[in-house]
């Protein structure tokens, strides 16, 4: 066999598609392969993708898509079904005919996949197994010394697309308006059951993540190091917090779970905001009622039979976009418009990523994997002994007040209320929210 291995990621890609048809492969990167040990491609077969669990390497990661998928995926756009029109006026039944359709004909005809393929792979990629999966990961070091190490998780319906704007601000501040030492190494971990990660075959909840993340920066060198993350990617931040290992120096989160038991037994028995609330607690305690009494079912589906969900999500690319695409523009600050703060480019690039890797399944899957234990994703988190920053964006799901906050979160260092961006912060103001990681981090980075 030749120095350049090739290798199939059936463990990665549709069970429904080939592995032949697919043919894509972990090639090595040779502009980061002293990092990753010789310059050859690394070939996940079906037996090799479950490494050894003593299998520590790191391998380079690039990503080549072959036509023929995207030969595929045009033809089954074309070949689309589409329902009936909704028999309301706004988007209360959810996506909207007129405002999928444009999109879905854009997707088939004008969108460039390769455009996509080509932001992923012009960053550092990575793979390598812990707890016996393969974790996918980006890890862009700064050019300034003395960078802070910050691990950043992306969330659902989501992808390591929607962080990358963020990387030119966070690693090189000083080209956006920043000082050297607010740098950031990042690190990128793609979820498992999302991307180019593994696809659990057993239970891979919160606090496993949490567990392997921590193993990852171990892995990468680093000693300490702080978290960052909305949705999945504050969860993931938060139960770090709680299990405290050491080396983590702080998290900030977008997303944080300040939400006290008795708030949330009065949102689920409909009942209104207590007189006693602050303003700021009656806005959060609105946003719990919007999001439990009428946007709540995409979660209920996922957290009890995302199996049965899959099966559409697999076989239908319209199916997958109008599930991804009503989350996106609901939670955006757009208005319902999301392509009003993103482009349709943006947009598809996340939702290409999750059709070509076959993952709306597994994915929806992690929902039911946090399902099977305690707590919510709003629900207040008691963190004692790690610092918390909290930045509260205005479309957020909810808006937390600082009042909840304080009541988790021990040693909170850092609130911040800004009048833009929503559930998708990094990917819809990104100069914003590197500002905001900056100033959050600071006073961690002032205590060395």
């Amino acid at each position: 066999m030749s120095p350049a291995k090739s290798i199939s990621l059936r463990r990665l890609l549709s069970t429904a598609i080939s592995v032949a048809a697919l043919g894509m492969t972990l090639q090595s990167s040779p502009s980061f392969a002293s990092s990753a040990g010789p310059s050859t491609a690394i070939t996940v077969s079906a037996a090799a993708a479950v490494a050894a669990p003593q299998d520590e390497s790191i391998r380079p990661f690039h990503v080549s898509i072959p036509e023929e998928a995207l030969t595929d995926l045009r033809r089954r756009l074309a070949e689309t079904r589409w329902p009936d029109r909704e028999k309301v006026s706004d988007a209360s039944q959810g996506v909207q005919l007129d405002r999928l359709e444009p999109l879905v004909r854009y997707w088939g005809t004008d969108y460039d996949w390769r455009k996509g393929e080509a932001r992923l792979n012009a960053v550092p990629q990575f793979i390598t197994t812990i707890d016996g999966l393969d974790i996918q990961f980006i890890h862009i070091r700064s050019k300034h010394k003395g960078a802070m190490p910050l691990l950043m998780t992306h969330g659902w319906p989501g992808s390591p697309f929607e962080l990358l704007k963020t990387v030119g601000p966070l690693t090189d501040p000083t080209a956006h308006g920043g000082k050297a030492e607010d740098a950031f190494d990042l690190i990128m971990p793609t979820y498992p059951g999302y991307g180019f990660s593994g696809k659990p075959n057993e239970a891979w909840d919160p606090a496993r993540v949490a567990r392997a993340w921590d193993v990852l920066m171990k892995r990468l060198g680093y000693k300490n190091y702080v978290s960052q993350g909305g949705d999945w990617g504050a969860i993931i931040s938060q139960v770090l917090a709680v299990q405290a290992p050491e080396g983590l120096l702080g998290i900030h989160t977008n997303m944080p779970g300040t939400v006290p038991p008795g708030v949330l037994k009065l949102v689920r028995a409909k009942q209104p905001a207590p007189d006693s609330y602050s303003p700021e607690e009656k806005i959060a305690y609105a946003g719990l009622e919007t999001f439990y009494g009428k946007g709540f079912g995409y979660a209920e589906m996922m957290n009890t039979r995302p199996q049965t969900l899959g099966y559409g999500l697999s076989d239908s690319p319209v199916g997958l976009a109008a599930f991804l695409y009503e989350k996106i523009a609901t939670w955006t600050d757009s208005g319902g418009n999301p392509e009003s703060v993103l482009t349709r480019d943006e947009i598809l690039d996340n939702i290409t990523l999750y059709w070509l890797t076959n993952t709306g399944t597994s994915s929806s899957r992690s929902y039911w994997d946090a399902a099977q234990g305690p707590g919510g994703p709003f629900n207040a988190i008691e963190i004692s002994k790690v610092p918390v920053a909290v930045t509260v964006f205005p479309g957020e799901i909810y808006r937390a007040p600082r009042s909840w906050g304080e009541k988790s979160f021990k040693k909170l260092i850092y609130w911040n209320e800004v009048d833009k961006g929503g559930h998708f912060a990094a990917w819809e103001q990104p100069e914003l929210f590197a500002a905001e990681i900056r100033a959050a981090f600071r006073p961690l980075r002032e205590k060395k």
